[in-house]
């Protein structure tokens, strides 16, 4: 079975399994796929919306309902807690709708969230909303450097199109923790 075949028949499920565990990648990577045409732009980015959308709901009832778990528990020593915390404190309505774009908050914030006394009817709203604002803003991403790429090298084979945009995200994520590791020691100074 070809690339392409293998896109076309789970390339959604894919995406939505992604976007429920990783993250932008897969939601980068759908735009990218949706440019090649192997899957609309629109069944992409919804794939990658509902995948964020679930994952997220799935770390909210785990910090809710699960919160002994041992996984949960493991989560719950991350450094980034008391970050998540302080912000969820401060910006309840402001932070629900932002975290899956700060960096090093995706897991860890739904699972605080679901700790609280927040309601799930709300949470559910504003998930909804921030998922579906980051569902297309990563898949039009990929959709974007899809093009870029076509417009700079041409239409390439499709497996070196897909390497292309892996390295790249690869080198965007090694950015972000490199300047995530900076950033405490430059703050010390």
């Amino acid at each position: 079975m070809s690339i392409e075949a293998l896109i076309e028949n789970y390339g959604l499920l894919a995406i939505f399994l992604g976007a429920a565990f990783e993250g932008e990648t897969a939601a980068f990577l759908g735009g990218v796929i949706a440019h090649r045409e192997l899957l609309t732009y629109w069944s992409a980015s919804l794939a990658a919306t509902a995948g964020s959308f679930a994952g997220d709901q799935l770390w909210f009832f785990a910090g809710r309902y699960a919160a002994q778990w041992s996984v949960v528990r493991r989560l719950m020593e991350r450094p980034a807690l008391a970050r998540a915390t302080g912000l969820l404190e401060k910006y309840q309505t402001g932070f629900i709708l932002a975290f899956r774009f700060l960096v090093g908050s995706r897991t860890i914030s739904p699972i605080v969230i679901g700790t609280t006394r927040i309601s799930t009817g709300k949470f559910i709203v504003l998930n909804a909303v921030a998922a579906l604002v980051w569902g297309q803003l990563f898949t039009a991403l990929g959709y974007l450097f899809g093009h870029g790429i076509q417009q700079m090298l041409g239409h390439l084979p499709l497996h070196r199109h897909l390497l292309i945009a892996v390295g790249a995200a690869a080198v965007v994520a090694a950015a972000v923790l490199a300047f995530r590791k900076m950033k405490p020691s430059v703050g010390h100074s």
